[in-house]
């Protein structure tokens, strides 16, 4: 049953059961993460904040194929060209995602389908990440179209998985197994499917029986240990902003929509296909 106390969400059901919150997301045809789930998440993130029941905030997904699938890239393309200085302070998305980073709660993904694009950096920005063995499926697929991972994931990735697997899941646009994503570093552990959900449910409700001020100080302790992530997400902001106003950026987007992205189709394909789909036009 969903929580009363978390009322008017339409494509997030949301309950809390001792200390926990499970947020599952609930937008179909593909959780596409477009301005209402953005909305509804940035919502929950600063209810969360003041609510002192919860110590732990655990997101999954109702559709087992799909967590989310990336942002909607049809609202990137109505961001303006010009390319304004960079700024001093973050971007919507990226106080969006950083306040799960920040925030004294615990934050946890149990993922089953695809994280990919915005989806992909919104995991990335959780405290944790646990996959399903054969069903879990992570991308950074912005490259080819012309665009970088402009919501955290040239932040987080280089400090998760190290530069060179950082630059190959940037660069590559390809997608990653669940087992490949533990052996990077990109989740905490890849688990066989029947066993993640109980593995996570036990993992959050200890961790939710723990003395609050003691996990939000503990938390805070690690966070200080990563040293410049703000100014990192500002020219990470700047660079995707540059690259907004490129013709050829333009033309690999509207391709990409025009071919049949974000339809639950293509989207259920292997991401190795989209370079090739994209190839630029002689």
């Amino acid at each position: 049953m969903e929580d009363r106390t978390y009322e008017g969400y339409e494509c997030l059901r949301i309950r809390v059961d001792r200390g926990v919150c499970f947020a599952t997301i609930d937008h179909p045809p593909i959780n596409l993460l477009d301005l209402p789930l953005m909305q509804e998440i940035d919502r929950l993130g600063r209810e969360l904040e003041g609510d002192d029941r919860v110590r732990v905030v655990v997101f999954d997904s109702a559709d087992p194929e799909f967590f989310i699938a990336h942002a909607d890239v049809s609202l990137i393309q109505q961001l303006p060209d010009n390319v304004p200085a960079r700024g001093e302070e973050p971007s919507f998305f990226h106080a969006m995602v950083d306040r799960f980073r920040t925030m004294s709660k615990v934050s946890i993904a149990k993922i089953e389908g695809r994280a990919r694009g915005g989806g992909s950096e919104f995991v990335l920005s959780l405290d944790m990440r646990f996959a399903a063995l054969g069903k879990a499926v992570f991308a950074q697929p912005e490259v080819a179209l012309g665009i970088i991972p402009g919501g955290s994931g040239t932040q987080r990735l280089p400090r998760l998985c190290g530069r060179g697997r950082a630059l190959e899941i940037v660069l590559g646009c390809q997608d990653f197994s669940a087992e490949i994503a533990e052996r990077y570093g990109y989740v905490n552990r890849a688990l066989p499917a029947d066993e993640l959900d109980g593995f996570v449910k036990k993992l959050a409700f200890s961790i939710a029986s723990f003395p609050a001020q003691a996990i939000a100080l503990a938390k805070a302790c690690v966070n200080s240990a990563e040293v410049g992530v703000i100014d990192g997400l500002l020219d990470e902001a700047h660079a995707f902003n540059q690259t907004l106003p490129v013709p050829e950026t333009k033309r690999r987007m509207a391709e990409f929509l025009a071919k049949g992205g974000q339809t639950r189709q293509m989207e259920s394909a292997d991401l190795g296909m989209l370079a090739e789909l994209l190839a630029e036009k002689k």
